[in-house]
């Protein structure tokens, strides 16, 4: 068994125009001494990291590095949230989305999606140059406006939808392949990518690539009422990143699971800051544990109620309290007897048999 690697932050929540939150260094110290010993970096976020050049550049990528170790910091993994959610994309999202890309490319999605592209086999080349074996992101949703059924939904609707959201992930899938990367689809409400059935859908149509991974974030399960731990049961094979994110599901006589359209803080279905919500940790940890995860434990925070840095601060012992130190060996070792061949037929009632046997002959009457 492996231990989880931890506490780390994802910094996408926290980055912004002022000191120290503007700059790598700044948010990398910041982080540190709220007892963070690793970070996940959003690379679409130019104040934080280039990303362009970290794909041809590995003196940049050593130089983050650097900044990182200086802190006392590694880097867990790069993210392109954003720009996965352009990847495929509903074209009832397309105004919507236009802040996710360059502003000279607003209100053309073909082209928003051709950078998208380039900025995923950036981020694999980038995470290879940077010793990194694990990639957070979105699906996208082509699908997604149509999840409920009604107006009915045309035959083969959906499985078009996978089938073109499979052509346009292989080739990224083959990129991350090639550079010894796992691309972790964080399952998200508002991404055709959301259960377990879609990702098993997903893996379908593209031959269940060894690289189509999950980043496993048990709030967006809880908001859709999933069993969160089962889920671990049945896909810890593919589960390679992991946001520690809480919340909470308070359903009413008003509304339930959709939202009724009403702000965070008076949905039924809200996240939390780590400790306020009703996520069972303790038990993820222990099956995390149990299942050998490989990858490292990152903060998400989001909460409508808690300050963010009240949020990252508490997180971080949070986590680090629920981090299980694996044993390296069975708690009964005291009693062992060791290994004997011979005592353990005995114990079985197992006699020795000679070489060769007697031979019998049934006399006939």
């Amino acid at each position: 068994m492996k231990t989880i690697k931890g506490p780390a932050i994802f910094l996408a929540q926290f980055a912004g125009d002022e000191a120290p939150f503007n700059t790598l260094e700044g948010m990398a110290h910041w982080a540190a001494q709220l007892g963070f010993v690793g970070v996940q970096i959003p690379s679409w976020d130019r104040r934080l990291f280039d990303l362009s050049l970290a794909a041809e550049s590995q003196d940049y990528c050593d130089e983050v590095l650097g900044i990182l170790s200086g802190a006392g910091l590694a880097l867990t993994e790069l993210s392109t949230h954003l720009q996965g959610q352009l990847v495929a994309s509903s074209p009832a999202f397309n105004v919507m989305l236009d802040g996710f890309a360059p502003p000279e490319l607003a209100g053309n999605s073909a082209e928003q999606q051709r950078w998208a592209v380039q900025q995923l086999q950036w981020a694999a080349e980038a995470s290879r140059k940077l010793g990194l074996t694990a990639h957070a992101t979105f699906s996208g949703a082509l699908a997604w406006p149509f999840f409920y059924p009604w107006p009915q939904r045309p035959a083969g609707l959906i499985d078009e939808a996978f089938a073109e959201l499979g052509k346009r992930w292989l080739p990224i899938l083959d990129v991350f392949d090639e550079a010894g990367v796992d691309l972790c689809y964080e399952l998200h409400p508002g991404e055709d990518l959301h259960d377990g059935v879609t990702f098993e859908r997903f893996l379908s149509v593209v031959g269940n690539h060894a690289r189509a991974n999950i980043l496993y974030d048990p709030s967006h399960m809880v908001l859709q009422q999933m069993d969160y731990l089962a889920f671990l049961d049945l896909y810890h094979e593919r589960v390679r990143a992991f946001h520690v994110k809480d919340a909470e599901f308070r359903p009413n006589g008003r509304s339930g699971v959709y939202g009724g359209y009403q702000d965070w803080i008076d949905r039924p279905g809200r996240f939390r800051s780590l400790g306020d919500g009703q996520i069972d940790f303790k038990s993820i940890f222990s099956k995390l544990a149990q299942y050998d995860y490989p990858g490292w434990a990152v903060l998400e925070w989001e909460c409508c109620i808690k300050h963010p840095k009240a949020g990252a601060a508490e997180g971080a012992v949070f986590i680090r309290d629920h981090i299980i130190r694996v044993t390296d060996r069975a708690f009964d070792d005291f009693a062992g007897s060791g290994a004997d061949l011979k005592k353990n037929r005995s114990i079985l009632g197992l006699v020795q048999q000679p070489d060769s046997l007697p031979e019998f002959t049934i006399e006939k009457k």
